[in-house]
């Protein structure tokens, strides 16, 4: 984090939130910044190869490509949290997996493709010894989806709902084969070069304008999210990661979400269900430097929704960290153990 300089942390805001889908992006962004783009290709390079920046490549909504998901909570045995958490990690459709400190000490989401069950890919985990408790957690309603760290510190925003939400045309989105392939190609990582998506293209058999246009259409159709960066957050200093837990009254939950989702500093926002060891029902993630930044952002944003009863869940411990990849996966069963060491 120290050896970043201001032009790094700049292109890092940039990057994280709009990417031109142009043929020569980095001129673009080069000509933002009054620098030159082998000076971005360069400063982006570095950044990749000091492991901050993760990813460049389009961010599906995993929902909309058929995909069923959710988070799960589980009780594990303390002694055998990392043993648990390594074997769960095996699932192909497991994106991350983290140990809080909560009674509830290991959390993970499961995204299944179109036809598999969800749950009976949850039940496939029953085997492993250690579990005492398992809660699904899947989004009953969406609020946010969406992370982007403040990497300038002189440009934070204030802590208050003043984000719009993002319209999106609500249409039915069924992939065909062809879509298929599409996804597959634009989930890769893409290379800090010159004319970085001709690669995509012609892998697709198409011209660049086709593949822009596809792009456009899935943004807003709301199958693409966005085209940008995935930083990783513990390498640049975010290590307090915070789920902020909210008991909203239930006839409160779509105005208190709504107004969740709209401070730039919360990155995920979601209402989920309770159950009779767990009653809180909206979610919310924020990423700072300090527990202590955590708290008092977590008191302010307490005062403006006026929801009293909460917790923050910091994770203590980073288990798996990736990407779903979509249209690619293998049936998964726990034929053979790992045994514990």
């Amino acid at each position: 984090m120290s050896s970043m300089g201001e032009l790094d942390k700049e292109l890092l805001n940039e990057i994280q939130w709009t990417f031109p889908l142009v043929t020569r992006p980095f001129d673009t962004i080069a000509k933002k910044f009054d620098v030159t783009a082998e000076i971005v290709k360069e400063h982006l390079n570095s950044l990749k190869k000091a492991g901050v920046l993760r990813q460049l490549s389009a961010i599906f909504d995993t929902r909309k490509l058929g995909y069923t998901s959710s988070l799960v909570a589980m009780e594990i045995e303390s002694d055998k949290l990392e043993h648990v958490a390594s074997q769960i990690n095996r699932h192909p459709g497991v994106s991350h997996n983290y140990e809080r400190d909560h009674e509830f000490n290991l959390w993970f989401t499961l995204a299944v493709p179109p036809g598999s069950d969800l749950k009976s890919e949850i039940d496939k985990f029953n085997v492993l010894k250690g579990i005492k408790k398992v809660r699904m957690l899947p989004t009953l309603q969406l609020f946010k989806i969406g992370v982007k760290l403040d990497m300038v510190d002189e440009k934070k925003h204030e802590v208050a709902p003043s984000e719009e939400k993002k319209e999106i045309k609500n249409v039915k989105f069924e992939p065909t084969e062809q879509d298929k392939d599409f996804i597959r190609e634009l989930q890769k990582d893409m290379e800090i070069i010159d004319e970085p998506f001709v690669k995509a293209a012609n892998n697709l058999g198409i011209t660049e304008t086709e593949l822009f246009e596809k792009m456009k259409q899935y943004e807003d159709i709301g199958v693409m999210r966005r085209f940008a960066a995935i930083l990783r957050h513990r390498q640049i200093g975010f290590t307090a990661n915070g789920m902020i837990v909210w008991k909203v009254p239930e006839d409160r939950i779509s105005e208190v979400g709504a107004k969740l989702g709209a401070f730039p500093q919360v990155s995920h926002c979601y209402e989920r269900p309770t159950y009779s060891d767990w009653p809180y029902n909206v979610f919310s993630m924020i990423h700072c430097k300090t527990h202590d930044e955590a708290n008092d952002m977590a008191k302010t944003i307490k005062n403006q929704i006026q929801v009293d009863d909460y917790q923050i869940l910091f994770s203590s411990r980073e288990f798996k960290k990736t990407r779903v990849e979509y249209f690619v996966e293998n049936s998964f069963s726990f034929e053979e153990i790992i045994p514990a060491s």
